[in-house]
């Protein structure tokens, strides 16, 4: 049955059948690949913003110039923070998405695993290990990006006191430079990366790619990523707090 095709109820009252997309979203395996395909979203900007975060110790002209060359994209065809704007709604969609799915598949696996048990519990321990920390890292991980958000995007002063909007250089060290926020930096950078490490692990069997021959590839990839994206975050604070980027 195709998408514009109807169905008949019990009553005899014909209704139309919702979009393909939308059926195949409601199933476990188009969460699955919503997921997935999330995820990768996700990462592309991370290491972006990873990258973008480095020229930190470039200096405050670089750093600022590098965030208003962000806002200049597309620039004269498009109007200015246009195509930021997109980016921006895009990300936040694909945030929304990446979240539900992940939230109603873990319903529908622990309704699963109530009613069958792993076959083969060494095959299964690492799925299963990201399934029972996956939850609460992705938490933190939101949670510290509406901080984040608040702190070093939107200028909050309850977050922020010192913020002043252009001086993205100056608004990075006078958030960082306080204990507290460095320390909450660094437990999220910690909690992003085991996110990271259990989401590129489960990535591949998410979307049906899973065997055995492949399993060490796929943890020393996950490694990996998740390694030098860790490293890669929290150089900058680290350098601010031990006064190497003043």
């Amino acid at each position: 049955m195709t998408a514009t095709e109807s169905k008949t109820d019990s009553a005899g009252k014909t209704r139309r059948s919702l979009p393909w997309p939308i059926r195949f979203y409601k199933s476990d395996v188009g969460k699955k690949y919503v997921m997935a395909i999330t995820g990768i979203i996700g990462l592309g900007f991370i290491v972006f913003h990873m990258l973008g975060n480095l020229h930190a110790f470039e200096g405050s002209q670089q750093l600022n110039e590098y965030a208003e060359g962000l806002r200049e994209i597309g620039e004269p065809i498009a109007p200015r923070t246009m195509l930021v704007w997109i980016g921006r709604i895009g990300l936040l969609v694909a945030l929304v998405l990446h979240v539900h799915s992940a939230y109603t598949l873990t319903r529908s696996n622990k309704r699963a695993r109530g009613e069958v048990g792993y076959e083969n519990d060494r095959n299964y321990l690492a799925a299963n290990y990201a399934s029972r920390t996956m939850g609460w890292t992705g938490v933190i991980v939101l949670l510290f990006l509406i901080w984040h958000l608040a702190d070093l995007t939107i200028g909050i002063k309850m977050a922020n006191p010192d913020f002043s909007r252009g001086e993205v250089y100056d608004n990075l060290i006078a958030s960082l430079e306080r204990w507290p926020v460095f320390l909450l930096y660094v437990a999220a950078q910690g909690a992003l990366a085991l996110h990271i490490w259990h989401g590129a692990w489960s990535l591949f069997q998410s979307i049906g790619i899973n065997n055995p021959k492949f399993n060490h590839w796929r943890a020393n990839f996950a490694t990996t990523l998740a390694s030098i994206i860790a490293v890669g975050y929290l150089t900058v604070p680290f350098s601010i707090m031990f006064g190497i980027i003043h």
